[in-house]
């Protein structure tokens, strides 16, 4: 049902972070256009420091170095000759790329070493506090873990429910069901999930796929044409996990077991629903997206049952206990 994810972040190219818009970044590109091929593997957005003195041990790689005003004045003030050293030195290093902040004014010996050693180096307007808080939310978004399942993904009473099963149990029919009831499709038969930290999990469609469904029979629908705008949303974060699965004997009748669906890194509440001709599994599935919101409230029906059989006992036990005036 999901393709395997072996724990570790995803990487981007350094000429991604230098088209990036929707952030306001800022980007533009000094010097260096042969390294935007670069791999960025860090989320940390770093500053030399001690790196400009000489101590480099503690640079990392794959990482994007700012140079701020006060990097740029420090390299200034250096002797020319020094100077010149310390920036060939850094350029050295296995860098992603370098953004210079909040200033006009960029040492030609940089660009010059920049582009002899293929580091790409961006201008950004924004001061350093600023264009790090961005890009930071760029970064996390872009190298975050992600997989893609197998199953339906709807939107039910503000719930994320993520439907799984074999192929041909009849998660899309579920989900058209749903869609009937005034409930919204984010995505049919390939869901795209990506972790955003620390511990969401977002659900999208495949652009090419978006808003539409296969129905055996009738072949593939379009949601969006056939119900309007309301029916679908872009994206909805999982909130649930149900899993339609071949009815057998033996179940847990009472709910009181906490199921797990692991993903991403991700634990996520589950709970599996047995399919047998005439369960109407729409209804059992707004059902349990309530009784996910409830438990979300901190009221657990099955819990509370519990306490009160208890309580019921207790209290039985109490009164039937014969006191000291009835023993001879």
């Amino acid at each position: 049902m999901c393709r395997e994810w072996n724990g570790e972040m995803g990487f981007i190219l350094v000429e991604e972070l230098g088209k990036e818009r929707e952030h306001g970044l800022d980007l533009r590109l000094v010097a260096g256009k042969g390294g935007l091929k670069k791999k960025i593997t860090e989320v940390r957005i770093d500053r030399f420091g001690l790196a400009l003195a000489g101590l480099t041990d503690h640079v990392q790689p794959h990482r994007v170095y700012i140079l701020g005003n006060t990097e740029l004045s420090y390299l200034k003030a250096l002797p020319p000759r020094k100077r010149e050293g310390t920036i060939r030195k850094i350029c050295s290093l296995k860098i992603s790329c370098f953004v210079v902040t909040a200033t006009k004014s960029i040492p030609k010996s940089l660009i010059r070493e920049s582009e002899k050693a293929s580091i790409p180096l961006f201008k950004t307007g924004l001061m350093s506090h600023f264009f790090i808080e961005r890009a930071t939310k760029y970064l996390e978004q872009k190298l975050s873990a992600a997989t893609s399942v197998h199953g339906v993904l709807v939107d039910v009473f503000g719930v994320g429910v993520l439907i799984l099963g074999r192929s041909g149990i009849g998660k899309s029919e579920s989900a058209l069901d749903l869609i009937t009831r005034g409930h919204r499709l984010v995505a049919d038969d390939i869901v795209h999930i990506r972790k955003i930290p620390p511990s969401t999990i977002l659900g999208t469609g495949f652009d090419l796929v978006k808003h539409h469904m296969e129905i055996r029979g009738l072949g593939i629908i379009d949601i969006r044409g056939l119900f309007g705008v309301e029916a679908i949303r872009q994206r909805k974060e999982v909130d649930l996990v149900v899993e339609l699965v071949e009815w057998q004997a033996d179940y847990d009748r009472l709910g009181l077991e906490e199921q797990k669906y692991a993903t991403c890194g991700v634990e996520l509440p589950m709970v599996q629903i047995p399919v047998t001709p005439g369960r109407n599994l729409a209804a059992i599935i707004e059902v349990a997206a309530k009784n996910h919101l409830l438990k979300g409230m901190g009221y657990h029906a099955v819990m509370e049952l519990d306490r009160k059989l208890t309580e019921k006992i207790t209290s039985k036990g109490s009164r039937d206990k014969p006191n000291g005036d009835e023993i001879e």
